[in-house]
């Protein structure tokens, strides 16, 4: 068995497979990236719940949401906080995304994409955009402390989009 202090792996990069997992969304549902294949995916790993800047983070994302969703994709974030955290934080913040535990074993899942932090034990500020097919497309990794924004998940949405004609034009 790993020692669980032990590094993660370095922060998955672009034109890999995003890693599958399922974990749970509410105390009892279940969300895995699998049911998600066929659009866009967003994945915002981050630190805690609570934290001023995780708080900041997440709002900004709500606030985003209906661009994400014009470019079809689904956000999705994950800390190690367990579903009780969550369901709190999402009510508390108006969050309308889910919000997944990473609880037990504590930090799986990012662990697995190079996004664990285990000296501290949370989840790395991490960001993953993956396409229709569950390739990661774009990843970046935040200092802790720093609000990475929403630019860099935009212009990788915008890279993902296929080119468009614009409305009433001709074939």
């Amino acid at each position: 068995m790993a020692d669980p202090h032990d590094a993660a792996p370095p922060l998955l990069q672009p034109g890999q497979a995003a890693p599958d997992f399922t974990l749970p969304a509410t105390p009892d549902q279940m969300l895995s990236l699998a049911d998600l294949r066929g659009a866009p995916v967003v994945l915002a790993f981050y630190p805690a719940d609570w934290s001023p800047v995780c708080g900041d983070q997440m709002g900004l994302y709500n606030q985003m949401l209906p661009e994400f969703h014009r470019a079809g994709a689904q956000l999705v974030g994950i800390s190690v906080d367990g579903v009780w955290c969550h369901a709190a934080f999402a009510e508390a913040r108006k969050l309308h995304f889910p919000l997944l535990a990473d609880f037990e074993p504590k930090g799986e899942v990012a662990r697995r994409y190079g996004a664990y932090r285990a000296q501290d034990g949370v989840a790395q500020r991490a960001l993953f955009v993956l396409d229709a097919g569950g390739i990661i497309r774009w990843s970046y990794l935040s200092p802790l402390g720093l609000n990475p924004g929403a630019d860099g998940i935009l212009d990788a949405l915008d890279a993902l989009a296929p080119t468009q004609k614009p409305q009433g034009a001709q074939a």
